[in-house]
């Protein structure tokens, strides 16, 4: 679902990740129904080429630029910082940005970066920009999650992989977080005015896996391009995270997930309320919220 021209006028949304793929197509679609949309790129020359290209496409020049490195949670909050200093509210988050990582890699946090970057990222950038979303009350939260969470194999023990590390593990592990971040959000901002909401996008050509087998060798490398007619493209895997961010039907709809625009219960695992609570725990001790 895009939304209709004009039937977000008023509204100011910001989306991560959205300098390529799904988030970009994201940010089009929200601009096209004529919000004001802020994105956030890590490198400043791909943001303004993004930032171009989304207006263009759009046509409409409310489309800003912030930079930040959502693997950081110092950048982090100088985002959520700057956010608050150029937007007089917010109406719509989209945590779109996500990585994986072949090998175990660490930031200038320590942390594990598909776990920082898929979930810490979530967490903080959602924690700092509350009370923006306050003010733009009523307020939707959209977390973009996949379908690999059901494949997660979550151990609060082994969170950022230290003890053994996979890569499509360690993502499938960050996608569940998402949703656990999800219903538990929920739970925190009932009666608020905010609602928060997660969805899979479905298998989709973007630049994630690309990254990925970037690193690993060409037995695995040529695979790709056999597998490209069976993925959706970016624009096919913005339609949920439009349809949350935009449609008149979910008003107060909140804490559940979503596939093809369409309600579906996430695993069992998704649901566990205690490891829910220990992950956000956690997660505050990690970010220092």
């Amino acid at each position: 679902m895009t939304p209709d021209n004009g039937t977000m006028n008023g509204t100011i949304c910001l989306v991560t990740g959205a300098s390529r793929g799904i988030g970009k197509a994201t940010a089009i679609g929200l601009a096209r129904s004529g919000a004001r949309v802020a994105i956030v790129s890590r490198d400043r020359k791909r943001g303004e080429a993004a930032r171009n290209e989304i207006q263009n496409a759009a046509g409409n020049r409310s489309v800003e630029l912030f930079l930040a490195d959502l693997s950081s949670q110092e950048s982090i909050r100088n985002l959520a910082a700057a956010v608050a200093n150029r937007l007089p509210a917010l109406h719509v988050l989209v945590n779109n940005a996500g990585i994986i990582m072949a090998e175990r890699r660490l930031n200038a946090d320590g942390h594990e970066m598909t776990f920082a970057v898929n979930h810490l990222a979530y967490f903080s950038l959602t924690h700092h920009l509350l009370n923006l979303l306050k003010k733009g009350a009523p307020a939707r939260i959209v977390n973009v999650s996949s379908e690999a969470h059901r494949r997660a194999p979550l151990d609060l023990d082994n969170l950022q992989g230290e003890k053994l590390y996979r890569g499509l593990e360690a993502y499938a592990c960050s996608k569940l977080a998402n949703i656990l971040f999800t219903h538990h959000l929920a739970e925190r901002l009932a009666g608020t005015g905010i609602t928060v909401n997660c969805l899979h996008p479905g298998v989709i050509e973007t630049g994630l896996l690309e990254d990925y087998v970037g690193e690993m060798n060409r037995v695995i490398r040529w695979v790709r391009p056999l597998l490209r007619p069976f993925f959706g493209d970016a624009e096919t895997g913005a339609g949920c995270s439009l349809y949350l961010a935009a449609s008149p039907d979910l008003s107060g709809v909140t804490g559940k997930y979503f596939i093809r625009q369409r309600e579906a219960r996430s695993s069992s695992r998704s649901h566990d309320k205690v490891l829910a609570g220990r992950l956000w725990e956690e997660s505050c001790r990690l970010t220092a919220i």
